[in-house]
């Protein structure tokens, strides 16, 4: 199979698996930098042009889409889709899944475990949404926030108030959660594909860090799932139409609750802390999967 990979940086960890990954079962892949991608758009002959040359002839698509680049970065793959080459990940699931707040509304309407969340515009009504979602503690996030970046804990009612008002100052949108304590600065990392977790993996934030992201210095380690956690991430991705996910849930007093679903889950911790080929995994996937013409997933907008 010819597969395209699409990443901005060919020497990332992720990266350099999946090309790996896919030569060791023979198949081509190249790697394909989506903002130095330019297209044409026409209902007879829909074509993607890269370095000064036409791509053809490719049977599947990984995107490894950031988020800093997720309006181009889609477009690219829903030109893949309308060229008939199956995405692992289509664009439609994508951009769903980074739409944090269109996320939780999806998930709180399926019934999926969340953490009591708030959302306002306007910033007149600041206490009272802060009494909605139980008082401080309670955790400030950035909508367009990732790797733990815009992400901040207010431990009193007070400092939530300045946080909310500093950021909606800067007419940043915000989600407004409460504080699992229990979680005690751990999380777990669900990796999904098609309809099973594959791997798992609980990250530990480093003392005195509530964020246990990898890239704020966290620690990981492989973790046994319980049925209702592997089965509160498996729905959660196929909520959110993905085929690959990394679904982050946290243990609370009253069950796994989903903090987020990621379309381009990386895959050097889950790969070094449970000592599985994720990559090889994705592409056996893809070869049940891919079919000329097959870009649906499943999964609702």
């Amino acid at each position: 199979m010819k597969v395209a990979v699409l990443s901005r940086n060919p020497k990332l960890y992720s990266t350099r698996r999946l090309v790996e990954a896919g030569e060791e079962r023979d198949h081509d892949v190249q790697v394909i930098d989506p903002l130095r991608c330019y297209m044409t758009i026409a209902s007879q002959r829909p074509t993607i042009h890269y370095k000064g040359e036409e791509l053809q002839g490719f049977d599947a698509v990984i995107p490894r889409i950031g988020a800093s680049v997720t309006f181009y970065g889609t477009a690219v793959v829903r030109q893949f889709e309308m060229m008939n080459v199956f995405s692992i990940n289509e664009s439609v699931a994508i951009t769903r899944s980074r739409d944090k707040l269109r996320s939780m509304q999806l998930f709180a309407r399926k019934g999926i475990g969340l953490p009591v969340t708030g959302f306002a515009h306007s910033t007149l009504y600041t206490k009272d949404l802060i009494n909605l979602v139980g008082g401080a503690p309670l955790v400030v996030k950035l909508l367009e926030g990732t790797q733990g970046i815009g992400v901040v804990l207010a431990e009193t009612d007070k400092a939530a108030e300045s946080v909310i008002e500093a950021f909606r100052g800067l007419k940043a949108n915000i989600l407004v959660q409460e504080f699992i304590k229990e979680a005690q600065g751990a999380d777990i990392r669900c990796f999904v594909i098609g309809d099973k977790v594959v791997a798992a993996m609980k990250r530990q934030g480093k003392e005195g860090e509530f964020r246990s992201n990898l890239h704020r210095g966290g620690s990981s380690s492989v973790t046994r799932l319980t049925p209702e956690e592997r089965m509160t991430a498996i729905r959660a991705a196929r909520i959110m139409g993905l085929n690959v996910a990394g679904v982050d849930l946290l243990r609370s007093n009253h069950g796994p609750v989903v903090m987020e679903v990621n379309s381009s889950p990386g895959l050097e911790g889950i790969e070094k802390a449970t000592s599985k080929d994720v990559a090889g995994l994705i592409y056996q996937f893809i070869e049940k999967q891919a079919k000329p013409g097959r870009t649906r997933t499943k999964g609702q907008g």
